[in-house]
């Protein structure tokens, strides 16, 4: 088996198993855990889903040198766990979907064989598969010459005739998220940013049920995986007038990042640099957009923080690369980020002011 491809028997989603079938499935998830993690033995299926030690466990050992190959008893798991088809289990399984990823593109350019980790994320392929059964992920995008999506379909039955362009109704327009699936049996390397960007839009359906250690470590694989500095972003990042020195200061730093580009790049392909093709960053702006405005960001500053870091160094990647198609959707992130900054000092002049003070 080379390491630029691994087979395995294509799989279909399995249907969600009754409620009389989920104990016995947990106890068997259980027992087949603590038979490869010792130390959670001593789990019981009530704790299983709730266990402070089980991801921070198991991420150590999914992060190992020789994790992801064929024969790993913890891929082994998680594939089994994933097909038995209880939804609870499923989410378990889900919440390592980041390290998996991160740890699988990162090692692709060893060309070592990681058939375990491939394995994993085509069953949660397959599912994707069945579940969209030949149809794309797609939204509707609303008129906007309408005052408001409900006038759109008074415009549109107000007229007794034929619409016309110069008519008020117009026809809705529909945007494609996602495209239609074909089903896979093997990762290929005109496969691979697919295969993982399904895996990675499957985690985001799922992601306000996700902990938040989880998105940390997503946060920091994209990092990696930009293999750019951001930091040269970050005062661009906090706008407002600059004078002469702090421009001086960016313009060394510009030259600096350009002179030094090329131990950049070997310093990156080391670290873990993967072609950022569209397949893959579609996912991971939505996976950052939520880190960043998701509800109850402005408690989890470490989760705000990392999301901001991670947005700064694809954003130098797309520069880098000259990916207008990146550099948008990444700059606006940037930008909206900075509205809901934890620390946001920022008055809103919509506030009305308030004062113990009554005055007649």
């Amino acid at each position: 088996m080379s390491g630029d491809e691994a087979t395995t028997p294509p799989t279909a989603a399995k249907p969600s198993a009754t409620a009389a079938d989920s104990p016995a499935k947990l106890q068997t998830a259980v027992e087949a855990l603590s038979s490869i993690v010792p130390s959670l033995s001593k789990l019981t299926p009530a704790s299983l889903l709730t266990s402070p030690d089980l991801y921070p466990k198991i991420s150590a050992l999914l992060r190992q040198p020789n994790s992801g190959a064929g024969d790993n008893n913890l891929c082994r798991w998680l594939y089994d766990t994933f097909q038995c088809g209880v939804i609870d289990l499923q989410l378990l399984v889900l919440r390592f979907i980041p390290i998996i990823a991160g740890i699988y593109l990162s090692r692709v350019a060893d060309r070592k064989p990681q058939a375990g980790f491939e394995a994993v994320l085509l069953a949660l392929y397959a599912h994707e598969t069945t579940s969209r059964a030949g149809k794309p992920v797609s939204i509707t995008i609303p008129d906007l010459s309408q005052s408001s999506v409900y006038h759109e379909g008074s415009a549109k039955t107000s007229g007794k005739g034929p619409s016309t362009p110069n008519s008020g109704g117009t026809e809705p327009e529909t945007a494609v998220v996602s495209p239609t699936l074909e089903p896979h049996g093997t990762v290929r390397s005109t496969r691979r940013a697919r295969i993982v960007g399904v895996a990675l839009e499957l985690f985001y359906t799922k992601i306000g049920q996700m902990p938040v250690s989880s998105k940390i470590d997503f946060c920091e694989f994209c990092k990696v995986w930009a293999g750019q500095d951001g930091e040269m972003y970050k005062q661009f990042e906090e706008g407002g007038e600059k004078d002469e020195d702090e421009e001086e200061e960016g313009k060394r730093k510009e030259l600096e990042a350009v002179s030094s580009e090329v131990v950049v790049e070997k310093k990156a392909k080391v670290e873990g640099r993967v072609p950022l093709c569209w397949e893959l960053l579609q996912p991971v702006m939505r996976i950052l957009g939520h880190c960043l405005l998701g509800p109850n960001n402005n408690r989890e500053v470490e989760l705000f923080d990392k999301a901001n870091e991670a947005c700064r160094c694809l954003f130098s990647r797309s520069m880098h690369d000259v990916n207008p198609k990146a550099i948008l959707p990444m700059r606006s992130l940037m930008r909206l980020s900075k509205t809901v900054m934890p620390n946001n000092n920022n008055v809103d002049p919509t506030d009305l002011p308030f004062s113990d003070v009554i005055s007649l």
